[in-house]
């Protein structure tokens, strides 16, 4: 006979799966801080700020496919909004830094990257993949770890497109393009913070008074995540000597996959380039970003165990599958393409001042108009 104070074996395991889930983290993030440790402190700290990442990416839900969706379908604007304040904090923070090339004796720079065709397409091709997977690069990663198997299909099919995509560079490289714009660089940087900053406000207001919501009381919880993010966008740059990016990781994995079915990388011009081909050489576990993406992965699975959330969804429907396979395709292909996602073209892109990041916004909406449009079709609710 079952005692009263037995809980039902209902309860009992998924409380066990998470505390299974929070054991098998922690062992594989104290291994991977001490393989980054090898290579210097500078890569555990970053492994350990992933984590934080993935923490704060899954705990306030920031999503940026969800904020475009929400704001093209309702009107609702406080997604979007929530990314403002990050992104003008995150400017605050570079721009002092970037004017000096260096903190603390390492160098940094800045995410900056030509403006031109292939900007517009790669991220309009994004917009539409990110609707479609329902999940952008950053989201993809905090899903995935905690606990989505749709996810992780998203993941697997980023990497075969960026991968795809990092084959067909020469041809996209030689459409016509503007060149870099840095407004820091051009301006000055104390100008171009401010100049990007009242940029900021007056898209915020704007937003704001055609918001269709009235939204709620008080402080909101994605401000906060928001704000943690530019922090950690931030001690990523002084740590790493470039700002936050994700994709690269997956073009990686998508190469070192296809090396282990046979494919050779000589004569390719994208992967016989000297950082391409050494990274391609040298373990997964001495690139930065892979180091920080498993770290997001590891993060965001630790919080979700933790607040009892880790409860992975096995059944998934043809179409769901289906638009999950075509989602992670688009933006995989779309970001190589476009220099980054929203993460490393959007977020680190604008926070540097770099007009390409501008770009990138405008395109991504517009394909995320086309994605929304789409996802009935897939059977995905807006």
């Amino acid at each position: 006979m079952q005692s009263s104070a037995t809980p039902p074996q209902s309860d009992v395991a998924p409380a066990r799966r998470q505390w299974l889930v929070l054991v098998v983290v922690a062992v594989v993030a104290l291994w991977l801080a001490g393989r980054a440790a090898q290579d210097g402190w500078r890569p555990a700290a970053l492994v350990v700020v992933g984590l934080l990442l993935g923490a704060t990416l899954f705990g306030f839900s920031f999503g940026f496919a969800t904020a475009y969706r929400r704001l093209i379908a309702y009107r609702d604007t406080r997604g979007l909004r929530a990314q403002l304040p990050m992104l003008a904090l995150a400017t605050l923070l570079f721009a002092p830094v970037l004017a000096a090339g260096e903190f603390l004796g390492q160098p940094v720079g800045g995410a900056v990257a030509p403006l031109g065709l292939q900007v517009i397409a790669g991220a309009f091709l994004f917009g539409i993949g990110m609707q479609l997977g329902g999940g952008c690069g950053s989201g993809t990663l905090y899903a995935a770890g905690g606990g989505s198997p749709r996810m992780f299909t998203v993941l697997a099919a980023f990497c075969v497109g960026s991968f795809w995509a990092s084959l067909d560079m020469g041809a996209w490289q030689a459409l016509p393009d503007w060149g870099e714009f840095s407004l820091g660089e051009t301006l000055g940087w104390d100008r171009a913070a401010a100049i990007q900053i009242l940029v900021l406000v007056v898209i915020y207001g704007a937003l704001r008074r055609w918001d269709s919501s009235r939204g709620a009381a008080g402080v909101d919880p994605l401000l906060l995540g928001g704000l943690l993010l530019a922090v950690l966008n931030f001690a990523t740059l002084i740590l790493a000597g470039h700002p936050w990016t994700i994709t690269w990781a997956f073009t990686l994995w998508g190469a070192k996959s296809a090396t282990l079915l046979g494919w050779q990388s000589a004569g390719d011009a994208f992967w016989s380039a000297p950082f391409q081909s050494g990274a391609l050489s040298a373990s997964v576990f001495g690139d930065v970003t892979s180091l920080m993406d498993i770290g997001i992965l590891l993060g965001a699975a630790a919080f979700a165990a933790a607040t009892g959330r880790f409860a992975p969804q096995w059944r998934l429907a043809p179409l769901s599958l289906a638009a999950a396979v075509l989602g992670g395709l688009l933006m995989g292909y779309g970001s190589r393409i476009a220099f980054g996602c929203n993460i490393g073209a959007y977020f680190s892109g604008i926070a540097s001042t770099s007009l390409h990041g501008w770009l990138w916004f405008v395109a991504a909406l517009g394909g995320s108009l086309f994605g929304v449009r789409l996802r009935p079709r897939f059977g995905l609710a807006n």
